[in-house]
């Protein structure tokens, strides 16, 4: 594994600022981009870069509408995802945002991802962090009071509730442990604190009840860090084991 950059938090437009080194890398030639869990809306700011835009998601009213009304996507997939159409070593770039949490047999889908990486290629992941207070919260809430919590708490624009499934990948030693049985090289890996309710209606109830949490668990589940980024590189080298 490569030297790891750690950052506290999330520092600026991290994921477009690596785009377009890679784009200039390929000396302008054009990427070819996934965006994996496309319903959510999250785009890269990558302007002045030439690429390509493929997006999937699952087939979930709310997700399938949501992709529906994207503009910026050249072709577009939803559907079970372990069955994607992903052929290999397609994208120079695969963007996953909030999207590990909410599968189940996540493992297979992000092998799934990283095949159809080009070697050399870049996998961009934000997810919410298991081990957070806000993590736990999520995966612990019924359903059913999920979604009375969306309604109260989550910004209007927000696409949800999603299901909470949060296997271990979705974890910062989870998704460690598994760059390193692929050989994917960690580039960055950052904190943030991005969870809907703590930019929703009453974000100040929202972070007490985290505290609350944090409190409770004894500091094992912070209440100040609920998002990780990764800047991972698939390496071109050939002796490293083929995914």
């Amino acid at each position: 594994m490569s030297e790891v950059r750690w950052w506290p938090e999330t520092q600026g437009d991290v994921f477009g600022h690596r785009i377009r080194e890679l784009w200039t890398e390929q000396l302008g030639r054009r990427l070819d981009i996934l965006i994996a869990g496309c319903g959510r809306g999250d785009r890269v700011a990558i302007e002045r870069v030439d690429i390509r835009v493929t997006g999937i998601d699952e087939d979930i009213p709310v997700l399938r509408a949501a992709v529906g009304r994207r503009v910026d996507l050249d072709a577009r997939f939803v559907g079970d995802l372990r069955d994607a159409p992903l052929l290999p070593r397609t994208f120079d770039v695969v963007h996953a945002a909030f999207l590990l949490e909410r599968l189940r047999n996540a493992e297979l889908v992000l092998d799934r991802l990283v095949n159809a990486l080009r070697p050399g290629g870049l996998l961009l992941i934000r997810m919410r962090d298991r081990t957070s207070a806000y993590g736990f919260c999520d995966r612990v809430t019924p359903w059913w009071l999920r979604r009375l919590l969306w309604k109260r708490f989550a910004p209007p624009e927000a696409v949800g509730p999603l299901p909470a499934i949060y296997e271990q990948v979705a974890s910062r030693e989870g998704i460690h442990s598994y760059c390193l049985m692929r050989g994917l090289m960690i580039a960055e890996d950052y904190s943030g604190s991005s969870g809907p309710a703590l930019r929703g209606r009453h974000p100040r109830l929202a972070r007490a009840a985290l505290r609350v949490v944090e409190h409770l668990s004894g500091q094992r589940l912070p209440a100040g860090r609920d998002e990780i980024t990764l800047v991972i590189r698939k390496p071109q080298n050939h002796f490293a084991r083929l995914i």
